[in-house]
């Protein structure tokens, strides 16, 4: 009995200092129809256009399901913004998507913005295969509200493709404390508890 209280009292302690991710947003873009110069679901495209392409229809990444031709069919490219705002509080954002070449002969941008919190410029060239990118952006206090959205230069309907979007957030939390002080708090909690058995 002691040594399962023990891990209980250790678990309680990792579990009240551990940070958890809370998924704020994920878009895959497989339930969007395909076509060209298309309006989404959950972004609005605030500048030029999108085309969705993906199976059967353009599909430049194979196996990939629906994604977005960031530089849609009117040579104007798009710039498209998620339709909700997050409320920036104080924690670690990951903010993760994929990112390829356009397949057609020619490099392109894209600036990746969460708010006026994160701004980052994404440049590949046509042969780039879809990979993944990842960013942390951790704020020390709460910095309002903002959207999330991917700006792309240019405008020859050749775009960078876009797939697989989150952003998960994680509260600041304590320091986890190191395995030796989990064993010394664990025993002492234990030995209280003998002690009170006792007497």
């Amino acid at each position: 009995m002691r040594h399962s209280l023990a891990a209980t009292f250790a678990l309680s302690l990792l579990s009240a200092t551990a940070a958890q991710a809370v998924p704020l947003f994920n878009d895959t873009f497989d339930s969007e129809a395909l076509g060209l110069n298309q309006a989404l679901d959950n972004w609005t495209v605030s500048d030029g256009t999108i085309d969705v392409i993906g199976p059967g229809f353009f599909d430049l990444h194979p196996g990939n399901g629906n994604y977005l031709d960031l530089d849609g069919s009117t040579s104007n490219a798009g710039k498209i913004t998620t339709n909700t705002v997050f409320n920036l509080l104080a924690g670690t954002y990951t903010l993760s998507f994929e990112l390829g070449g356009s397949k057609r002969g020619d490099g392109n941008t894209v600036t990746v913005a969460l708010g006026s919190i994160f701004s980052e410029v994404f440049a590949l060239p046509s042969n780039a295969p879809l990979q993944s990118i990842s960013r942390t952006i951790t704020l020390a206090s709460a910095a309002g509200s903002g959207a999330l959205s991917f700006d792309h230069a240019g405008g020859d309907n050749l775009g960078l493709i876009l797939d697989d979007v989150s952003l998960d957030f994680s509260r600041v939390q304590t320091s986890v404390p190191e395995p030796s002080s989990l064993a010394l708090l664990a025993l002492g909690g234990v030995a209280g508890l003998a002690r009170r058995r006792r007497a």
